[in-house]
């Protein structure tokens, strides 16, 4: 029996949409992401469990844990009868990388099951192949650092899809779930067609700025230029008051902030774990729209997808 963690992440980090993703990890040690189980069969089963597991499809066809265990079959050109439960930690549609979470603890324990027959990069190919169905594009900045750890810099070079670069170890990234989803799909589908040249130069402007400040350890810096040109102008109308919000948590402190993903969840960076503690209080009262919401103060999750117990 193989049992498989893959962390939660927050796409795009602000700056960098589709290009660049942090996994994270709650630092009072809750497992934020989702957990595989898999172990030998004489046929292909699937048990859902977990806190969210009734959002999932009712259809084992329809699961995305069939979808890749399909798709590595198809790959490694053999039927592997294996029994999968899939215990789903992550809400639907919440922007903290919910479908990347399980397609990564479905595969790496897949991979592991069947004593690796496909190296890493093989392995993120396959994970961006199977979120761009589901998306309606292809992306690594959920899948990445989900499966690698830490901060991650989609290159998707010829020889190398992604590189962990440098990260701010006194930084608490604080999340915030409403407790509704936002379809991934839906939010690509609100972004515009296309954008004006000074957009376009500013962003990379902001975005370069970021990778040089991570190198050279410019916490504050860094801090200040994680600013989102490209989906948050968009995005925010399918959050609720983001701009009030947005502009509250900078009040209370926070040195930069923004929507995780598609969203809604939305992410606070603090350099302070008191401000993070005031930042988390103030988000439970006035962002949470429902008893499934929730906040966590976290770190970046170093390891990526890892085996448990």
């Amino acid at each position: 029996m193989i049992k498989i963690y893959a962390p939660a992440s927050i796409g795009n980090v602000g700056v960098g949409f589709d290009i660049l993703g942090a996994a994270i990890t709650p630092i009072n040690e809750t497992l934020l992401g989702d957990l595989i189980t898999i172990e030998p069969s004489n046929k292909f089963q699937l048990v859902n469990k977990g806190l969210f597991s009734s959002k999932l499809p009712k259809k084992t066809e329809e699961n995305i844990v069939w979808k890749c265990w399909s798709k590595f079959c198809k790959v490694v050109k053999k039927n592997i009868p294996v029994s999968i439960v899939l215990e789903k930690n992550m809400p639907i549609g919440s922007g903290l990388g919910s479908s990347a979470c399980s397609i990564v603890a479905t595969l790496v324990a897949i991979n592991e099951f069947c004593n690796k027959p496909l190296n890493s990069k093989e392995l993120l190919v396959l994970m961006g192949q199977i979120e761009g169905e589901i998306s309606g594009e292809i992306h690594y900045d959920n899948v990445a650092p989900s499966y690698l750890g830490g901060l991650q810099l989609i290159l998707e070079d010829t020889e190398i899809i992604s590189q962990k670069i440098p990260s701010f170890k006194h930084w608490f990234w604080v999340i915030a779930w409403p407790g509704f989803k936002v379809s991934t799909a839906a939010a690509r589908k609100i972004l515009p067609k296309q954008y004006k040249k000074n957009i376009c130069i500013k962003n990379s402007r902001y975005l370069a700025g970021f990778i040089h400040a991570s190198y050279s350890q410019q916490p504050n810096l860094a801090a200040r230029l994680i600013q989102d040109f490209i989906a948050e102008p968009y995005r925010m109308k399918l959050l609720p008051n983001f701009l009030k919000t947005k502009e509250k948590i900078k009040k209370i402190g926070a040195i930069s902030c923004g929507i995780s993903g598609s969203g809604p969840t939305i992410f606070a960076i603090s350099d302070n774990i008191k401000i993070a503690q005031k930042i988390s209080l103030w988000l439970k009262k006035y962002y949470l729209k429902n008893e499934t919401g929730f906040v966590h103060i976290c770190f970046l999750d170093m390891q990526g997808a890892r085996k448990i117990g």
